[in-house]
């Protein structure tokens, strides 16, 4: 943090004091009362025309503290094994679309790195249009798509052969399924259409706008409606995506939430290799005036933190470039030790009694059901002002060491056989060696019985 560059500390001693004081009140009373005593003083600082920097961006880490997390209401395990399916019917739906016959092409790393934060939706958050409050509006992630489809298929509402018909609308047509949501090919499944690039957000803005239009004229009760939007990173650079976040705030639309996909990745390359996106978009969106929620590290960084007592560990997470971060999920633990830790002699020491495959199944946050679902659940409880969560995953998350953090990852269409071995693995799908080696571009679905 830059907070104190440029001022002088005449009386190290006494800081130091005060800095203590506020670490015992926070091991006593707990971040919610440490956060009050702080906006007091902050107030008081006013009140005594003490000038007080504006904090357009917080230190590289999750907004929400570990004590002020929710009891997570699921149940976990179910919930990622049949995420598991969803994650293999989308990523196999693209590759039998790249039959040498047919080579369609589609997106297999998109959901694989937003599955956890459209689940989380999906089974705790999402109401559907027959609720009695009304329906939430989603605008979905274009790119994502086989993952919208894949659930569908899982529920029974859509077959196979729809499956197989993923960018085929002229030659399938019946079972024909649109590239991306599209309400016009599919008007029974889509409700907005979220590509080009920018018309999600900047449409989401003035759904919500509309739904509160409604009901403070007493046209209709919107109140229990919830308008989301899911955004890439890269996407947040069109002008569209950016241009209205102040009508949003200015019309404190609390019944709005952005959740920006933060893999740090873009088209062909990286958003921002050499600064932080996450970062960049805090600012903006603070300066807008909406509420930001930054979902960054699993829950096995939280131990780690506990014991940063030196501050080193923050320090680095703040000094690591976008870059930095997208090759070492590229490589491997021992590579992260060697090369995050290892910047410092006290992070170094924090990870000694962890193996390398412990380092590297330590998750970014948005592959953590647990943060994920706290930050919706802080964005739903707040009032006056827009939400945005600033969630970091990785791009092709569990699709293997050929996908996961790779540049070119958006532009893949094709699995080799490798690959879907290792994914089969990773997922625990009961599909036999020899049933994936009859054709490696027709793997089968996987659905289990409906009892």
């Amino acid at each position: 943090s830059a907070l104190t560059n440029g001022l002088k500390d005449i009386d190290p001693e006494e800081t130091g004091e005060w800095i203590e004081s506020f670490d015992e009140l926070v091991e006593e009373h707990g971040t919610e009362r440490a956060q009050f005593i702080v906006r007091s003083l902050l107030q008081r600082a006013g009140d005594q025309s003490i000038e007080v920097p504006m904090v357009t961006t917080t230190d590289y880490v999750n907004t929400i503290p570990v004590d002020q997390e929710p009891e997570f209401p699921g149940d976990e395990a179910i919930e990622r094994r049949y995420r598991a399916f969803m994650r293999w019917n989308a990523a196999m739906m693209v590759q039998r679309a790249q039959k040498p016959h047919i080579g369609v092409g589609g997106h297999i790393s998109s959901y694989a790195g937003q599955s956890t934060m459209y689940e989380i939706g999906y089974n705790h958050f999402f109401r559907g249009r027959n609720h009695p409050g009304g329906g939430d509006q989603i605008f979905w992630q274009g790119h994502s798509s086989p993952g919208n489809y894949a659930r569908a298929y899982l529920e029974g509402r859509l077959t196979e052969e729809d499956l197989d018909g993923f960018r085929q609308e002229k030659t399938k047509k019946g079972h024909a399924l649109p590239s991306y949501p599209h309400p016009r090919s599919l008007p029974d499944f889509w409700q907005f259409p979220t590509v080009s690039m920018g018309i999600g957000p900047l449409n989401a803005i003035h759904q919500a706008q509309f739904n509160k239009y409604l009901h403070n004229r007493g046209i209709k009760d919107t109140s229990e409606q919830h308008v989301w939007a899911f955004l890439g990173d890269g996407e947040m650079d069109e002008p569209e995506s950016r241009g209205a976040l102040q009508l949003a705030a200015n019309d404190k639309l609390d019944n709005l939430t952005f959740v920006v996909n933060c893999n740090l990745q873009r088209l062909d390359g990286p958003v921002r290799g050499n600064g932080k996106i996450v970062q960049e978009l805090e600012a903006f969106f603070r300066g807008a005036g909406w509420n930001v929620i930054k979902v960054l590290w699993g829950r096995e960084w939280d131990a780690l933190l506990q014991k940063d007592k030196s501050g080193e560990l923050v320090r680095i997470m703040n000094e690591a470039l976008d870059g930095d971060y997208q090759t070492y999920k590229a490589e491997s633990g021992g590579f992260i030790r060697e090369h995050f830790f290892g910047r410092s002699p006290e992070t170094k020491e924090l990870v000694a009694d962890m193996t390398d495959d412990e380092i590297w199944a330590m998750k970014r946050g948005a592959h953590d059901y647990h943060k994920v679902y706290a930050a919706y659940k802080r964005a739903m409880e707040t009032k006056g002002k827009p939400t945005v969560i600033l969630a970091q995953s990785v791009k092709g998350y569990g699709l293997g060491t050929h996908f996961e953090g790779r540049n070119s990852t958006h532009q893949m269409k094709k699995l080799t056989m490798e690959d879907l071995k290792a994914f089969r693995d990773h997922l625990r799908i009961p599909i036999s060696d020899e049933e994936l080696e009859k054709d490696l571009y027709n793997p089968p679905y996987y659905r289990p019985d409906m009892d």
